[in-house]
C-alpha cells in the first residue's frame, strides 16, 4: 500500500507542471478528457470506455456542481444516536450517542492531459457512554486520468479506510458508490462496530486504435483486514486480485458493443488455512450512451470457478475442489442532470465474500439518488441489497454462511450560508447471517444523525 501511494503521488507531482491548466468538468467513468491543444482530435472521434469495463464508479454530483481546478476543504461535526452502538451485551443491543469531527481536504485539478482528484479526510469519534470505543479514523483516495497520447489514456483509482465503525466516514452510506462493472470489491457484509482496514483500487490503460475501435486492459485489487478478530466472530480477513482485457466497438455515436475476458483470485483467511477461488469469464456488453452524462449498459456471459477450501477440522485431509460454470449478468444506469443525479446497478456474479469464509455467488443491487429540491435544500437517497451464497458451502461442515444485507440512508441538506450546511438523516442496516456470530445476535442497526459542515473552495492555477 505504501509503495502504491509513493508511485502515484510521484507520477502526479511529475506530470502536474507539464501542461497549462484549463477549467473542465470531470469525465464520466472511462471518458477521455478532451485536450484543447493543436491535435486534430474532435469530440466525435474520441471513444469512451463503457461502464462495464471502465473500472470507474458513476459520479454523484449534479452537472451544475461540477467544477475543477479547485482546492476544497472543510470540517463536519456530527452527533448521532445509534441503537446498536457497541454490539450485543447479554444478548441485546446497546444504544449510545456519539460525537464526531471530520476535517476534509481535496485537490481537484484538470490540465489538457491530466485530471486528478486527491482527497484526505481523517476523523475523530467520541462516545457518550462507552468511551473505550473512542477512535481516530482515516479516509484517503486518489483518482486520475492521464492522456499519454491523443488516443491512449491511463486511469487509476485507490481508496483506503481505517475505521472502527462503518458510520465513521464522510457521508457514510449516504450515496453508495455505484459501479457498472463486474469486478468491484464486495464490502456488503457489515460489522457495524469493529476495527477494520479496507483498501481497493484499479489501474487501466485504454487505446483507441481506430475511429470506432478500442482495446483496454486493467488490474484490480482489494484487501479487508480486521485487526482484532475477537470483535468479529464468524468473519475473516479477505483479499482479491483480478485482471481483464476488453475490445469495444462503436456502432454509432451512441451505441457500443464489446467483449471482455476477466480473471479473479478471491482469497479468504479463516482460522485454519485459506479458502481460494479462481474465476475465468468471457463477458459481452452493450452500452447506449447518448451523452457523456447519461448511459445504459447490459452485460452477460459464462463464468467458470475453481474453489479450494481448508479442511473442515484440523488434521483432516484437504477438501475436494468445487468446480462449476455459472452465468454472469447485470445492468446499470447513470444520469447526471442539472439538478438531479441518479445511478442504479444490478449484477449476478462470483465475487469475494467480503468477510465470509469464502467466495460467493453475489446478487447485488445499488442505488444512489440526489435531488435539488429548492435553491437551498437538497435530498439524497442511497442504499444497497446483497445476497451472498457461499461457493462450495456444502464442503464446509457445520457452517452455512449464506445470507443477505440491506443498507440505506435518507437525508436532507439545508444550505444555511455560502459555506455552512445542516444535514439531517436516518440510516438502517439489516443483515441475516445465522452462522456469523457477530451479526446473528444483533442483525439490525438504526441511526439518526444531525451534522453541521463548514466548507470552502479556492481556485488554483488562475
Amino acid at each position: 500500500m505504501k509503495r502504491f501511494w509513493q508511485i502515484w503521488v510521484g507520477l502526479f507531482l511529475m506530470t502536474t507542471p507539464l501542461w497549462s491548466q484549463v477549467d473542465n468538468s470531470p469525465p464520466q467513468p472511462g471518458q477521455t478528457v478532451v485536450a484543447p491543444d493543436n491535435t486534430q482530435d474532435t469530440h466525435d472521434d474520441l471513444m469512451q470506455a463503457p461502464p462495464p469495463v471502465s473500472g470507474q464508479t458513476y459520479p454523484t454530483a449534479f452537472a451544475s456542481e461540477e467544477r475543477s481546478n479547485y482546492l476544497r476543504g472543510g470540517v463536519v461535526f456530527t452527533s448521532a444516536y445509534t441503537d446498536n452502538a457497541v454490539g450485543p451485551v447479554n444478548g441485546a443491543p446497546v444504544s449510545d450517542i456519539s460525537y464526531s469531527v471530520a476535517p476534509t481536504v481535496a485537490l481537484d485539478e484538470t490540465t489538457p492531459r491530466l485530471h486528478s482528484i486527491l482527497t484526505y479526510a481523517p476523523g475523530f469519534t467520541f462516545y457518550q457512554r462507552e468511551s473505550s470505543l473512542n477512535q481516530a479514523d482515516q479516509n484517503a483516495a486518489i483518482d486520475f486520468h492521464l492522456r499519454l497520447s491523443p488516443h491512449v489514456t491511463l486511469s487509476a483509482k485507490d481508496t483506503f479506510q481505517k475505521t472502527s465503525s462503518v458510520f465513521n466516514q464522510p457521508d457514510a452510506l449516504a450515496t453508495d458508490a455505484v459501479s457498472g462493472g463486474t469486478q468491484a470489491a464486495n464490502f456488503s457484509v457489515i460489522a457495524p462496530i469493529a476495527d477494520l482496514l479496507r483498501n481497493a483500487g484499479n489501474v487501466g490503460l485504454n487505446y483507441q486504435f481506430g475511429l470506432n475501435s478500442m482495446l483496454g486492459a486493467s488490474g484490480t485489487f482489494s484487501n479487508l483486514h480486521y485487526p482484532n478478530p475477537a470483535q468479529v466472530p464468524g468473519l475473516y480477513d479477505s483479499s482479491s486480485q483480478g485482471g481483464s482485457v476488453f475490445y469495444s466497438h462503436r456502432l454509432s455515436q451512441m451505441h457500443y458493443l464489446g467483449a471482455t475476458y476477466q480473471y479473479q483470485r478471491l482469497v479468504a483467511y479463516p482460522t485454519e488455512g485459506l479458502s481460494e477461488t479462481q474465476t475465468h469469464a468471457v463477458i459481452f456488453f452493450y452500452t447506449l450512451m447518448p451523452s457523456s452524462r447519461f448511459s445504459v449498459s447490459f452485460f452477460g456471459g459464462p463464468q467458470y470457478s475453481n474453489t479450494v477450501q481448508p479442511p473442515a477440522a484440523p488434521l483432516q485431509p484437504q477438501m475436494p475442489a468445487a468446480r462449476a460454470w455459472t452465468p454472469a449478468a447485470g445492468a446499470s444506469v447513470g444520469w447526471q442532470g442539472h439538478l438531479t443525479s441518479l445511478a442504479l446497478s444490478y449484477s449476478h456474479i462470483i465475487s469475494g465474500g467480503g468477510g465470509l469464509i469464502g467466495a460467493v455467488h453475489l446478487d447485488s443491487a445499488t442505488l444512489s439518488l440526489r435531488q435539488q429540491i429548492t435553491k437551498y435544500l437538497s435530498g439524497s437517497l442511497g442504499g444497497g441489497y446483497a445476497q451472498n451464497d457461499l461457493i462450495g458451502g456444502l464442503l464446509v461442515a457445520g457452517e452455512s454462511t449464506n445470507g443477505h444485507t440491506f443498507s440505506g440512508t435518507a437525508s436532507l441538506q439545508q444550505q444555511l450560508g455560502p459555506r455552512l450546511n445542516l444535514q439531517l438523516g436516518y440510516s438502517r442496516i439489516h443483515q441475516d447471517y445465522s452462522d456469523v456470530a457477530v451479526l446473528a445476535t444483533t442483525p439490525n442497526t438504526n441511526r439518526e444523525f444531525v451534522s453541521f459542515s463548514y466548507q470552502f473552495s479556492r481556485p488554483i492555477g488562475r
